[in-house]
């Protein structure tokens, strides 16, 4: 059986010239970068602005487990299904972050004979946009800390930093550090950290911006820390934004791919859904709207997290809404759900999982149930697709079907794209087009900017996660009272949580009931326009595992990359 990688690499690919001919860009539009990607100029969304928009579809999932549940693999081959079915479909993706690449999950460029190629591009390096953010936010980072070893003019509270650094490894040993050691040659010492690239705003407002200009504000309005009287300093103060403004100024095009098929993929941004708002970028779906009868976009983890910003936050700023949205569901994951099985990463699968439990999947769809009535509360048509594995029982298909359906789903696809690529994925096409074409759609969003920051956190909490209410610890009390006197109220969530429960708590499987979550801090994220809080011990610089990805990846004696997944 041939890996995801060799898979790949035995893909005959097309020039990424005719990937874009294809589908309606311009050659004066393409940056290209080596054959097989290139970036698009966004002087096309302004040729295109008077095409009408394609249907837009959001593809999220159940709660997953450590190892993924196929939402990747089911974006792109619902993506190549809608090709073959005759519409023109782009996919758009977030780049994969190398903490995940190198750590425990392996790459996130789909799987099987649904992937985007090359995958080796795609995983790695791409066109340098994680770099690009990583030295933007570094860049000011330093300046703060210069600023403070030079006398500190704006009276920056040293205590009161909340710009820490970045990094895209995972890397547990930065998470907490001292900077400024050393004597008073080397700067002042304070308390700061690392977090993951992927988590920094500046990949968040990247994927929200409307373009250069609104970039260039958004940085400006980054909050760094505050004076000595409480109040808030931004990057403009710092003089800063700028400089990173012109760091970003590449990063803001999309990136052009293509699919095992030779279909275009756009990959934009990259942010993570338990740590921040989870979707790609704004700009990518327009262009890709304009491009195309279809797109297929992607938000991270369940429907709770990534679905539920997607809604509440990207919507919101790109004014564009969904026709219809994917729930991805595993036989696999669901059992998991019942409480009867784990999934430990980088450990081998019970054997156990792979037998058929009917009785498991009953008490484990509970979970599949909950993300279609969260999808319901944003009052739009929902298919559920089983991405299916080979130890897939016909009976185990079938129970999942009917409580899918019973749970509120408009219908249920098969989905064997891993396998068989579009021709795996023309149930779930078809389905989607009938859900996107013909259901009622009474789009709405969770909660009004109007409401207070508490209001919203409860909202979310107990609509979403299923939760009786909410706690707060004093930090998280001050932190609320500071927004509020600072006139940040307004602004809508991203929840910082754990991925791998409706909970704030990892341990508690399936669709827990009786909880509370706990809310220990509230970050803002002015420049993205959002407010962030943190539920449970959520971190934002991931660890790697006992046995890390990064070491199966090497080359072999040709300079082919090898075991990258």
């Amino acid at each position: 059986m041939l890996s995801d990688l060799e898979i790949a690499q035995a893909t005959p690919l097309k020039r990424i010239g005719d990937i874009a001919a294809g589908c309606g860009i311009q050659d004066d539009e393409l940056e290209p970068y080596g054959r097989y990607k290139a970036k698009i100029r966004l002087d096309a969304l302004e040729r295109l602005r008077d095409n009408p928009n394609g249907k837009y579809i959001d593809v999220t999932a159940i709660t997953p487990t450590p190892l993924g549940e196929g939402k990747t693999v089911t974006t792109i081959g619902l993506s190549l299904g809608l090709n073959k079915l005759g519409k023109r479909s782009f996919a758009c993706l977030r780049q994969p972050s190398m903490g995940p690449t190198f750590g425990i999950k392996g790459g996130a460029a789909g799987g099987g004979h649904a992937q985007v190629v090359p995958m080796e591009e795609f995983n790695l390096h791409l066109t340098g946009d994680i770099h690009a953010v990583e030295i933007a936010h570094n860049l000011l980072a330093a300046m703060i800390d210069n600023h403070l070893h030079q006398g500190n003019a704006l009276g920056i509270n040293p205590h009161a930093v909340t710009w820490r650094r970045v990094v895209d490894v995972s890397d547990r040993a930065l998470r907490n550090i001292v900077v400024g050691l050393g004597g008073k040659p080397h700067g002042v010492p304070r308390e700061s950290g690392f977090d993951i690239t992927v988590a920094s705003e500046l990949m968040a407002l990247l994927a929200l911006t409307e373009g250069l200009r609104d970039l260039r504000k958004r940085i400006g309005n980054v909050v760094i820390a505050q004076d000595r009287s409480s109040a808030p300093l931004t990057a403009d103060d710092l003089q800063a934004a700028g400089a990173m403004t012109v760091l970003l100024r590449e990063a803001l095009m999309p990136t052009l791919m293509q699919t095992t098929e030779n279909t275009p993929v756009l990959v934009h941004t990259g942010p993570f859904a338990n740590i921040a708002h989870g979707n790609s970028s704004i700009l990518a779906d327009r262009l890709a709207l304009k491009l195309s009868d279809y797109v297929v976009t992607e938000s991270g983890f369940g429907a709770d997290m990534g679905a539920e910003k997607f809604v509440n936050i990207k919507c919101r700023y790109s004014g564009l809404r969904p026709d219809a949205m994917v729930v991805v569901a595993t036989i696999r994951a669901l059992k998991m759900h019942s409480g009867d099985f784990s999934i430990r990463p980088g450990k081998p699968l019970d054997p156990k999982l792979r037998e058929e439990n009917l009785d498991a999947i009953r008490r484990g769809v509970a979970n599949l149930a909950k993300q279609i009535e969260n999808v319901a509360a944003f009052g739009v048509p929902c298919v559920v697709a089983i991405n299916r594995f080979p130890t897939d029982t016909p009976a185990e298909i079938d129970l999942v079907r009917e409580a899918a359906l019973d749970a509120g789903a408009r219908s249920v696809a098969v989905s064997d794209v891993h396998a068989r690529g579009g021709d795996g994925g023309l149930e779930l096409a078809e389905k989607v087009i009938e859900a996107a074409e013909s259901a009622p759609n009474a789009f709405r969003f969770l909660y009004p900017l109007d409401a207070g920051i508490r209001e919203k956190i409860h909202a979310v909490a107990t609509a979403m996660y299923g939760a009786e209410g909410v706690d707060y610890e004093p930090a998280a009390q001050k932190d609320i009272a500071w927004l509020e006197e600072h006139g940040f109220a307004a602004l809508p969530l991203c929840m910082a949580k754990t991925q791998l429960s409706l909970s704030d708590n990892p341990a508690l499987k399936g669709r827990p009931s009786g909880f509370h979550v706990l809310v220990r801090q509230v970050r803002l994220a002015a420049g993205a326009g959002f407010v962030v809080p943190y539920c449970g011990d959520i971190i934002m610089m991931p660890g790697l595992p006992s046995i890390p990805g990064a070491t199966r990846v090497d080359i072999d004696d040709t300079g082919k990359i090898v075991g990258l997944f």
